[in-house]
């Protein structure tokens, strides 16, 4: 019976949606291959443990606070040494993280600390016994790859919202754990500055809905159809291809695609994509995606589960009309 650790990914004091689907994930595993424990690792500034509350209902077992003013900002150095540390410490199967813009950088830190196998970008896990098995999307997400998992300790890292979290309440165990024996100040890289996104701005990793734009909306000034169309969903983020933000009609923070962000969202509405691989590489795991697009031999209608031939500029008014009336309606 092995226990799993998990990295809790924190903002502004609270824990991230990541940090939630990394804990749902060990569970999985830990309920699989034996019914051990659970065992989240949180680090922050004074008082990050009060989030231990959050995190035993989606399954810890035990909540792991490491506090340190260092900590304020992301100190990807001692954060993986701390969890590295913890590691060796405790007999664990597997160690879980966000596929986040932390979890890309500790992720592969820790496998070299651990000199353990790795398996990135995981969008599907299987475990049974001693086993695991990931899925994940390669070659630009034209294929999704079964990786076995083999060695006494895996490092995994999930990309967000492909798994979701479950409640799974439990009374955790609340411990407190010192930083790696260097500590923050043996730092090399110390960040300097965080500049965040408009306030209210929904990330696009942690959105349920993302309603995309490419250059078939023609004109930087027809973004505010996808905008609208967001707004009336509530829940959606919006994003864009590279076309659009390199031709700056959007913040490159916005980008969805090979060389932009990775996506799962439960809905994507791509608006005016045509679909080229590099885009799909972004947004092809998304549960249920929506093309529109008056070109009915875009690639882009092969990946998705429902397709809308048709303007934009028409297409797009009529069915946020359609989303308003069907909210306003329940």
């Amino acid at each position: 019976m092995a226990n799993v650790l998990a990295f809790a990914e924190t903002r502004d004091g609270a824990p991230r949606k990541v940090a939630f689907e990394a804990i749902t994930a060990a569970r999985t595993i830990a309920d699989a291959t034996g019914g051990g424990e659970v065992h989240a690792l949180v680090a922050g500034p004074s008082g990050i443990s009060a989030v231990a509350d959050q995190l035993s209902k989606y399954g810890a077992d035990v909540v792991v606070s490491v506090e340190d003013s260092a900590f304020t900002t992301f100190n990807r150095e001692t954060i993986a040494a701390t969890i590295a540390e913890r590691a060796k410490g405790g007999q664990y199967r597997a160690i879980v993280l966000g596929f986040s813009a932390q979890g890309r950088d500790l992720g592969p830190r820790l496998a070299a600390k651990l000199d353990a196998p790795i398996g990135a970008d995981v969008t599907e896990i299987q475990a049974s016994g001693a086993a695991i098995q990931v899925k994940h999307p390669a070659y630009a997400n034209k294929v999704i790859v079964t990786l076995e998992i083999s060695g006494p300790l895996a490092v995994l890292s999930v990309r967000p919202s492909a798994i979701t979290a479950k409640e799974s309440p439990r009374t955790a165990r609340r411990e407190t754990m010192a930083p790696a024996a260097d500590g923050p100040g043996g730092a090399k890289v110390t960040v300097k500055e965080m500049v965040a996104s408009a306030t209210g701005k929904l990330d696009l990793g942690e959105a349920p809905v993302i309603v995309a734009g490419g250059r078939g909306l023609r004109a930087a000034e027809n973004f505010k159809l996808v905008e609208d169309l967001a707004a009336a969903f509530g829940n959606a983020a919006v994003g864009a291809t590279r076309a659009v933000t390199d031709d700056g009609w959007r913040p490159h923070s916005d980008q969805i695609g090979q060389t932009g962000r990775q996506v799962s969202p439960q809905l994507y509405v791509a608006v005016g994509i045509s679909g080229a691989i590099q885009h799909l590489a972004g947004m092809r795991t998304s549960r249920t995606i929506v093309a529109i697009n008056k070109d009915r031999e875009a690639p882009i209608f092969k990946v998705a589960d429902y397709g809308i031939v048709g303007d934009v500029l028409e297409v797009v008014p009529a069915l946020t009309d359609a989303v308003r009336k069907a909210k306003a309606s329940h």
